[in-house]
């Protein structure tokens, strides 16, 4: 069966972006959805994406790790998405959709998508490190020098400790760079390695630098380009958050599978 598909990437998180409207694809297939995020075998993705119709909002998205497993919120698979429903002409310049942690808004403004994330109620500590969901559970640790750090086995660590190892979780290094920019590395569940960018981790490590004194907006570093987040802190809570950056279609084609 060919399959027509289009890819696209975030700053270098990148995603087999499939119009389903029609619901021609086969969503269960867990092993074709792996195939197809391989990078030696398949097209190659971090996450792949189904753009669906629904009653209610401009469309739906679906996502499904690189694992073949349905994900949680990803934010910037969203951000790709919105932008590839622009492309198909779902939406003009604003959309109004659902995900796995229920509804957002973006906006398309030139080169960038604004993502409204959900409000995020709270953070737990644990010994220097904090750990909160921001559509996607992430445990967040500042370190002195990310860029130098072996994100591969210090991440895997942590993602499989006896606390996280059944469920998972992302793990964000974090270096805070300036009073308002920070440099970011993940370690993503799911793709079980480092990506290039995660926009609910840099959501949830801005969060925390947002916790800890640094003012909105904060822009993040990470080895795909460069984010921006802002906020408004509500106590112990953060709300009006926003995940800024670009969002590109790299190529478009088919494969048999």
């Amino acid at each position: 069966m060919p399959i027509s598909f289009y890819k696209y990437q975030g700053t270098g998180n990148d995603f087999v972006m499939v119009d389903n409207r029609k619901l021609t694809f086969p969503a269960t297939d867990e092993a074709l959805v792996k195939h197809l995020c391989d990078r030696r075998t398949g097209i190659g993705a971090d996450g792949l994406i189904l753009l669906q119709d629904h009653p209610d909002y401009d469309f739906e998205m679906v996502y499904f790790n690189a694992d073949g497993r349905l994900g949680s919120m990803c934010g910037n698979g969203a951000r790709c998405t919105v932008r590839f429903a622009r492309h198909l002409g779902v939406i003009e310049d604003v959309a109004y959709f659902l995900a796995a942690d229920g509804e957002h808004q973006a906006s398309v403004e030139r080169d960038l998508i604004h993502l409204k994330m959900n409000d995020v109620e709270g953070m737990e500590q644990i010994g220097n490190d904090y750990y909160l969901n921001t559509g996607s559970p992430h445990y967040i640790r500042f370190v002195d020098d990310v860029e130098n750090l072996d994100v591969y086995e210090e991440g895997r660590a942590i993602r499989y400790n006896n606390r996280f190892k059944a469920e998972g979780t992302n793990v964000n290094f974090v270096q805070r760079l300036s009073d308002t920019e920070l440099f970011v590395r993940t370690y993503e569940r799911g793709v079980e390695d480092e990506t290039l960018s995660c926009g609910t981790g840099v959501t949830a490590a801005a969060l925390v630098a947002g916790m800890l004194g640094m003012q909105s907006p904060i822009k993040v570093k990470v080895l795909g380009g460069n984010l921006e987040v802002s906020f408004e802190q509500d106590g112990d809570g953060f709300e009006q958050i926003y995940l800024i950056g670009p969002a590109k279609q790299v190529f478009t084609g088919t494969i048999s599978a």
